[in-house]
């Protein structure tokens, strides 16, 4: 029998300030069959938004109204629609605060922009959205049914939420959720952080690669009773971090 289901089309938003970049990038996604739509700023990214929804946003971070730091809070006041920081080289203090704003990743100018194809697919890949691109295919996880338990929290994967002991909903960034996705299905075991980067962004860690450590501190002050002494994701110096929560895993049937 035939499938006659409408293959999905990944939908980018880059907004940069700067025309060559902007064109440069959207016509070299385009080609790897991704829907781009592209934003000179602010004003731009929002009217955007209003109008239809986006898989990844790839977000420059220096431009003149109003910065990609400004705008990234903006956005994770209300979406947790993955974001992709641009920070100049060596702007190590930017890429920590774009991590600490909710950004899922960055990439710091200049760059590949196949590095850049590289990060949007691993993202896509994590959130199980169909890659139209014809010389790549992507392997997807059949987990969307699976809900996990542990200190009286609750995950579930296909909805992508995290509800809290009082049944609470707890936003969490897309990074977030990858990264506490990756402790809950490796209870007890000390993950470094190259081995949390592997699983959550498909690479290695840089040697100022600090992306992890900064979410990890947003995922404490989230579900730990005490960010400063925490009991539920602990640090093994030398060695990473470690999820101390026993962990039940619930398949629901359909």
């Amino acid at each position: 029998m035939l499938n006659n289901a409408p293959i999905t089309v990944p939908r980018l938003l880059i907004v940069d300030d700067d025309l060559d970049i902007r064109n440069l990038l959207g016509r070299f996604l385009t080609q790897h069959g991704f829907d781009v739509a592209l934003a000179n700023g602010g004003k731009e990214l929002f009217q955007h938004l209003q109008r239809q929804t986006f898989d990844v946003i790839i977000l420059d971070l220096m431009m003149p109204e109003e910065d990609g730091l400004s705008l990234c809070k903006k956005i994770r006041l209300d979406s947790n629609i993955p974001i992709i920081m641009l920070p100049a080289i060596g702007e190590e203090v930017d890429r920590i605060v774009g991590l600490e704003m909710g950004a899922d990743d960055y990439l710091p100018k200049p760059f590949n922009p196949r590095e850049l194809l590289a990060r949007i697919k691993a993202i896509l890949r994590r959130r199980q959205i169909v890659d139209s691109a014809p010389q790549e295919d992507m392997i997807f996880s059949s987990s969307s049914s699976i809900v996990y338990s542990f200190c009286g929290w609750t995950l579930h994967y296909a909805t992508r939420q995290l509800l809290s002991p009082d049944n609470t909903e707890v936003s969490l960034s897309g990074g977030e959720f990858d990264l506490l996705f990756a402790l809950v299905t490796h209870p007890n075991h000390v993950l470094s952080r190259d081995q949390l980067l592997d699983l959550t962004k498909n690479r290695q860690a840089g040697p100022f690669d600090r992306s992890i450590d900064i979410q990890i501190s947003r995922l404490r002050r989230k579900i730990d009773d005490d960010s400063k002494k925490p009991s539920v994701i602990k640090t093994v110096r030398g060695g990473g971090y470690i999820f101390t929560c026993t962990v039940k895993k619930i398949e629901h049937k359909t």
